[in-house]
């Protein structure tokens, strides 16, 4: 059986995936069934597949002198599951606490992981690794959560850009907090 991987991305109603201003986390627009769902959904057992940029990101972050206790506990949860690092620079061990680098085509080593895990494939962010992968066709379902906020000014990392043209299948939506939108869409390259 192939495990389901799923591209798991915060976004602004422009697109941006980051931003340089002064908003804060979650662009300042967290709330209790935001964060309720998200320990859900990672709650599960997952595997978790980052990019190197990515990782450096998350483990810096995880690193920044935050005590475990003062991150929203589905950050916390996250970082507890395995993962799997596709970079052809690092070098283990990697500071997180169960991940292993995988040297190589993007492509081809989530393609192995999808054929060989028991578990569901999850990526939060990665936006170089989940357009390649967007390409490849092995993404099997992309979960958009997009905060109410246009951030054209300070907007940084457009989650799609340069992605390839896509036909979405909307399978899930849900409004988290009465103003964040979650849409889960099932991918297929447009032909």
């Amino acid at each position: 059986m192939t495990a389901t991987y799923t591209f798991d991305v915060f976004s602004t109603l422009d697109g941006y995936g980051a931003h340089s201003g002064d908003w804060g986390g979650y662009w300042g627009k967290q709330g209790p069934a935001l964060l309720a769902h998200r320990l859900a959904t990672y709650s599960q057992d997952l595997r978790m597949v980052f990019g190197a940029t990515t990782y450096r990101a998350h483990a810096a972050m995880l690193a920044a002198g935050d005590a475990p206790e003062s991150l929203d506990p589905w950050v916390t949860r996250m970082r507890d599951l395995p993962a799997t690092v596709v970079s052809r620079t690092l070098t283990e061990p990697l500071d997180w606490p169960d991940a292993t680098v995988a040297k190589g085509d993007a492509a081809e080593v989530v393609a192995r992981l999808k054929e060989e895990s028991d578990v569901p494939l999850r990526s939060h962010g990665s936006l170089s690794l989940n357009r390649a992968l967007l390409a490849a066709g092995l993404v099997d379902r992309v979960q958009v959560t997009v905060f109410p906020v246009i951030c054209g000014r300070t907007g940084e990392d457009r989650v799609f850009e340069d992605a390839p043209d896509l036909d979405l299948e909307l399978i899930e939506s849900r409004t988290l907090d009465g103003h964040t939108h979650e849409l889960v869409y099932r991918p297929s390259l447009h032909r």
